[in-house]
């Protein structure tokens, strides 16, 4: 059995998807971009504004489970220059301080609305 988790605090769905799916104690975040969810535009900035955004989107959807960032297991980070991988990797590790997930990262020729960084999260249900 799966439910569908959404949120008016992270950006909709720009396609033929859900922002999260719970199944077998498990949610599975679609990969977040830096969208602003009040606007649905993205966010200003370059590569550090962008990652801060995607982190705020993965947030309020875990939070819609009552989750954090301690929850989650895997991340997919997906980034359009991997020139970009230090400055996106200490942004990232401010939001998982301790027992960090699993993590892939991998450069993309590109990324929906050509922003730098996406990130897809799975994280355990309590």
């Amino acid at each position: 059995m799966k439910n569908v988790v959404s949120t008016e605090k992270a950006p909709k769905a720009i396609g033929p998807y859900s922002q999260a799916i719970e199944a077998a104690g498990l949610l599975f975040l679609s990969g977040q971009i830096p969208i602003v969810p009040a606007t649905g535009e993205i966010c200003a900035g370059g590569i550090e504004e962008q990652t801060e955004q995607v982190l705020l989107n993965i947030e309020a959807i875990l939070a819609t489970k009552g989750l954090g960032f301690a929850d989650v297991v895997k991340t997919t980070v997906f980034l359009a220059d991997m020139n970009d991988f230090a400055t996106v990797n200490g942004i990232y590790a401010k939001a998982f301080v301790e027992n960090p997930p699993a993590r892939s990262c991998v450069q993309v020729a590109r990324l929906p609305k050509d922003v730098k960084v996406e990130i897809e999260t799975i994280a355990v249900c309590r």
